[in-house]
């Protein structure tokens, strides 16, 4: 077995938001019964996996003003279930998702430390933005706020979360609080000791210049979005680089972009089943539905086995609440486009190729050692895995490639420690009381 410069990170996301889960499958459960992620989480366990991460959805995403049917509708509270599942787990890491936009932070670190002290130190938070204000009608506050100021306001979060778990001190003894900025002013005693590993492993997915420096000052894990080698070799570079301004080392934030894998007997049946899977993901009317996203228009009068609109998109026009924008609609059209009439592509054909891809697609030996590289050629430090079956879609994967990746000294063999710090190779923090 050849020992490897670095070892890789794996972390288990729960399928379910966007097209990626195919719910047609009859292998595809429930995304609310306590099964579904139960299941996952102790295959996870099983795989030795760093942490199980949740997604958070404040509000039921619309298209054309009717809920998406095509996403996931109905999804328990994120800490909720994290905390039941520190019963019936006993190593993994737990991180939720929880936007800094729509909570406060005495109320949000509270629950965050009661579930790292319920779990013996596990507890992860993935700290997100919300931008828009058709989510914020939920809430007494409302609207929204500029992309600048949701970071400025994420980054006094997490200062303000952090203040509060060093207020104790770790003998145990309550101190005061006292924190005073443009967002928050605490004052007051916080009610929960510290912690077991210090402070609960934040997580950050801002991929903007903004994002960027907020995960080098504040983040511990950054789930980036960066796919190919040579994207996430530049992002690698630019993030780590960004370290040393706030006192940093590179190995104190770890980078894990979100992928996806299919596993066959060989390259062709993988790459048969991908296909499958792209079609299985990317029905016709979801085709539709992705094309009326960008154009702004209703299109549902088109095949989506026919050619592209010849239209132009209309940006005046939103069809979808509560989802990201896809950028720049004249431009994703003319991309799209260019690709049909190179391809010869219908419209669902085009969105299979543009939005339904796997990160990883051939044998188990081959997975393993594609991984492998991109952590040795440091455009990773690991993986984020989202299956494509909620709850059995991870199962594969843990049978089939951990095992190689483990003989070949990528991966751990056994958990070495008890909290999810210990798992990623972060030290716990100074206590700063």
């Amino acid at each position: 077995m050849t020992a490897l410069r670095r070892r890789l990170h794996l972390a288990a996301h729960f399928p379910g938001v966007n097209n990626t889960t195919v719910w047609a499958d009859p292998r595809s459960g429930s995304q609310i019964d306590f099964a579904s992620f139960e299941h996952l989480a102790r295959t996870a366990e099983r795989g030795l996996f760093d942490f199980f991460f949740l997604a958070e959805g404040l509000r039921l995403r619309e298209h054309k003003g009717r809920v998406h049917d095509l996403d996931v509708v109905g999804r328990p509270e994120s800490i909720t279930v994290l905390n039941a599942l520190a019963a019936v787990t006993d190593r993994l890491g737990l991180a939720a998702t929880v936007s800094a936009t729509f909570n406060e932070p005495y109320e949000l670190a509270r629950r965050l430390a009661s579930l790292d002290h319920l779990s013996g130190g596990r507890a992860g938070w993935n700290v997100v933005t919300t931008s828009d204000a058709f989510t914020g009608e939920n809430f007494r506050r409302g609207g929204f706020l500029d992309r600048a100021d949701r970071y400025r306001r994420a980054e006094e979060f997490v200062r303000a979360a952090r203040t509060l778990w060093d207020s104790w001190t770790p003998d145990g003894t309550a101190r005061p609080v006292a924190h005073t900025g443009d967002h928050f002013t605490i004052a007051g005693e916080f009610t929960v000791p510290r912690s077991p590993q210090g402070h609960p492993v934040v997580i950050q997915a801002g991929d903007s210049a903004d994002g960027r420096e907020f995960a080098a000052s504040s983040a511990d894990v950054v789930f980036s979005r960066h796919g190919t080698l040579e994207a996430g070799r530049a992002f690698y570079a630019d993030v780590k680089s960004r370290l040393a301004a706030y006192g940093r080392r590179p190995e104190d934030l770890k980078i894990m972009p979100g992928v996806t894998f299919v596993l066959g007997a060989s390259d062709a049946e993988a790459q048969e089943r991908a296909a499958e899977i792209r079609r299985q993901q990317i029905s016709p009317q979801n085709a539709i539905l992705a094309l009326e996203q960008i154009w702004g228009r209703d299109l549902s009068s088109y095949d989506p086995d026919g050619p592209l609109p010849a239209v132009d998109p209309d940006p005046a026009v939103t069809l979808a609440q509560g989802r990201v924008s896809a950028g720049d609609p004249f431009e994703t059209a003319a991309r799209w486009r260019a690709l049909s009439e190179a391809k010869g592509l219908s419209i669902r054909q085009t969105v299979i190729e543009t939005t339904g891809r796997q990160s990883f697609v051939g044998t188990p030996q081959g997975v393993a050692e594609e991984m492998q590289r991109f952590v040795d050629l440091e455009a990773v430090d690991g993986f984020i895995l989202v299956p494509h079956l909620t709850p059995g879609g991870l199962d594969e994967f843990v049978e089939r490639v951990v095992p190689l990746l483990q003989e070949r000294g990528a991966f751990r063999e056994r958990y070495s420690g008890t909290t999810l710090r210990s798992h990623l190779g972060l030290a716990e923090p100074v206590w700063n009381g």
